[in-house]
């Protein structure tokens, strides 16, 4: 819920819930099975720490799970803010949870224009957010401040009038409620290209299991080349290679160009194409194999049990290979 709305992600957790009801369910299951429940959701590397933490849990802590901030925030894939959530919501204890809500509440209330990406700023709202807390109760008043910045004190157009602190805002008193919270560094954006390629044979399709550290690890895609640009045809270049004597130098012609798939993840844009080839390309051109991860040919009707980035998924959607 740090990054995904509510009404998309709720759904998610419910039949999460259901397929591991408790820790051990959820250390003793396979990853594959694991990445597919939380397919479309993003953000994967989290799946993977639950999945990591939740054996730790299970095994090292006889499914106890800690209940100390300190000994919370050392679980994998946990931070300040999660451990903070946890600890106050679960087990009552007074630490402030600081998300994307608090930090636009308190800017605009106390009028503070420290960046909220600096380490300043973080340490500034931090403080002033555990000020603020309500020891008694820190787990309704984190929640509280949260659900205030998600439904009242919103990022664009936040409805003053109405606001029940109103009066004692600084960013409306100086007319400032737009400029803040202040952010000093804007998000690098990365464009890609991928070159998916679609192997068919006897009724199955060639599909490969990303395992090198990058984005999508451990999901499933296609036979990929990556270049600089979009490119209007198959990047295969046989002069790159010294084919043996009465080996094609070329794959079929292609007879139009594929559709370009744009994907837009936080901090990149993929834009993709998927090239149908014959199986024999893989022969002639070998660097289309070099992908790292496990290529295996599956059958058509069995690709649904795999997790595939929702790029692929779309790519599904719009052709029949995937029944």
């Amino acid at each position: 819920m740090q990054q995904t709305r509510v009404q998309q992600g709720l759904p998610y957790y419910v039949t999460f819930a259901k397929k591991f009801p408790t820790v051990h369910h959820l250390a003793k299951a396979k990853e594959d099975v694991v990445m597919k429940t939380w397919q479309g959701l993003g953000y994967y590397s989290r799946a993977r720490n639950l999945h990591y933490t939740a054996k730790f849990i299970s095994k090292d802590l006889k499914g106890k799970f800690p209940t100390e901030f300190e000994t919370i925030k050392e679980l994998k894939g946990i931070g300040e803010y999660t451990a903070s959530a946890i600890a106050s919501f679960a087990f009552n204890k007074p630490h402030a949870v600081v998300d994307g809500n608090v930090f636009r509440v308190l800017s605009r209330y106390l009028g503070i224009a420290t960046p909220i990406d600096s380490t300043e700023g973080k340490k500034e709202f931090t403080c002033k957010a555990e000020m603020l807390l309500d020891k008694k109760d820190p787990g309704t008043f984190n929640q509280a401040i949260m659900e205030f910045g998600a439904m009242q004190c919103v990022p664009q157009n936040p409805a003053c009038a109405i606001c029940p602190l109103n009066k004692g805002c600084v960013a409306l008193a100086t007319d400032r409620v737009d400029e803040l919270p202040v952010k000093s560094q804007k998000t690098k954006v990365r464009n890609r290209y991928f070159n998916y390629f679609i192997v068919r044979k006897e009724g199955k399709t060639l599909i490969k299991k990303r395992t090198e550290k990058d984005i999508w690890k451990n999901l499933y895609d296609f036979p990929m080349i990556e270049t600089k640009k979009a490119v209007k045809r198959p990047p295969l270049n046989p002069l790159l290679i010294a084919p043996p004597l009465g080996r094609k130098k070329s794959v079929s012609p292609v007879p139009e160009i594929p559709k370009l798939f744009k994907h837009i993840l936080s901090h990149q844009v993929i834009y993709a194409r998927f090239w149908d080839i014959s199986s024999d390309a893989l022969k002639q051109f070998p660097e289309i194999g070099q992908n790292k991860g496990k290529q295996v040919y599956i059958l058509d009707n069995q690709l649904n049990k795999f997790a595939f980035p929702r790029l692929i998924e779309r790519y599904f959607e719009e052709n029949s290979t995937k029944k």
